[in-house]
């Protein structure tokens, strides 16, 4: 266990001879906002080290500065959260990376494989997952912990070199590099609080909900930031929604409210809730946010879109990529209803080769599914 920046940095600097390395952390998030990072682990071919950050004095800047290494590339399994943490603490994304959770959906293993499966998979090893949920913080870890840990970077070295082959022989290396551009993108982590109301379903019709959904929703993203607790500790979904819907202006009609506990409205984050409903109330007509209308899709919009899962059912499974990688149900609406036009990812790039293109043809009548020989196909209709 590395527990001195000295140390720590020795072993970036061994890792840094890698042209890859492998990349996993153990952190705590229940009780807080930011993830509270409690270890972190890395292989390559020839090393692997434990990190543990929770060490008196330890900097953690060799491990950003390896982190930022153009020359070396990054492999993580499912790795929106570890970046997300990397990106809080050190203020960079991982660049370049390799996720081998969507490698794997790319490679045909079905949607969102977990991480033992893809061992089990790749290598025929089974992993002891017990310790995954353990508490991370306390120290010492036991030998059991830190085995687990290791064994999250250690295995996937093999399966990190098993999906890169796989990929260059079907050539589909540039479909993974575009997710691997949404994964390094800052937006994909960087959300202002402004936008936060971007987390919630709308359930609302008017302009002056959506305002005061708006505004109670950033307030409080900047409440939880600045305390450092979940969203929920600071006022829950279903309280936001009942604000924005009964529009109280004052402690007495928050106090009403059956989301808001006793006392609550007199309570200064009260207060501080009714001065963004207030302020959102204020807005000049023509500053009003307008309200998404949705598209009435067009008569027989529904039966097109089952055909289109069972379109996407066949390609998928020819091609052996899992269908989630090529078009989600939203995509799949989209294309019924508004057809060539739809701005959706599998409108697009390699997706639309693969899918897009035969789902319009379908659209149009120019291909129809048959079953024969007891599976589907496509067949071509005459023009």
């Amino acid at each position: 266990m590395i527990e001195t920046t000295a140390d720590l940095a020795a072993a970036c600097k061994e890792l840094a001879k890698s042209d890859f390395i492998t990349i996993d952390t153990e952190f705590l998030r229940e009780t807080t906002f930011w993830p509270e990072l409690c270890l972190i682990q890395m292989a390559s071919p020839t090393v692997e080290v434990l990190v543990d950050p929770l060490a008196k004095d330890i900097d953690l800047a060799p491990f950003f500065e390896l982190m930022a290494n153009p020359n070396v590339l990054k492999v993580f399994h499912a790795a929106r959260q570890d970046i997300e943490i990397i990106f809080n603490r050190g203020n960079l994304i991982p660049h370049p990376i390799f996720d081998t959770q969507v490698a794997a959906m790319v490679c045909g293993f079905g949607d969102s494989v977990s991480y033992d499966q893809l061992i089990s998979r790749t290598k025929n090893v089974h992993i002891d997952k017990s310790s995954r949920f353990t508490d991370w913080s306390r120290r010492p870890l036991s030998d059991k912990q830190l085995e687990y840990a290791l064994a999250d970077v250690t295995h996937l070295r093999d399966a990190y070199l098993y999906l890169k082959t796989e990929l260059e022989r079907e050539g589909r290396a540039s479909w993974l590099r575009e997710e691997m551009d949404i994964l390094e993108s800052r937006e994909t982590y960087d959300i202002h609080p402004d936008d936060a109301w971007q987390r919630l379903k709308l359930r609302l019709r008017k302009p002056q909900e959506l305002a005061i959904l708006k505004y109670v929703a950033a307030w409080r993203e900047r409440e939880a930031r600045s305390r450092n607790v979940p969203r929920s500790r600071v006022l829950k979904d279903d309280a936001i929604y009942e604000i924005a819907q009964q529009q109280p202006k004052d402690a007495e009609a928050l106090g009403r409210l059956r989301t808001i506990p006793k006392g609550w409205e007199r309570s200064a984050t009260g207060a501080a809730v009714l001065e963004a409903v207030n302020t959102a109330l204020a807005l000049p007509r023509s500053e009003m946010p307008h309200v998404p209308r949705q598209a009435q899709p067009p008569e027989g919009a529904a039966a097109a879109v089952e055909l289109l899962k069972v379109l996407l059912k066949l390609i998928s499974e020819k091609h052996g990529v899992a269908p989630k990688v090529i078009a989600n149900s939203d995509d799949l609406d989209r294309i019924a209803a508004e057809g060539e036009t739809a701005e959706v990812a599998a409108m697009h790039g390699w997706r639309r080769d693969l899918f897009g293109e035969p789902a319009l043809q379908l659209i149009r009548g120019e291909i129809a599914l048959r079953f024969a020989g007891r599976k589907v196909e496509t067949v071509a209709l005459p023009a």
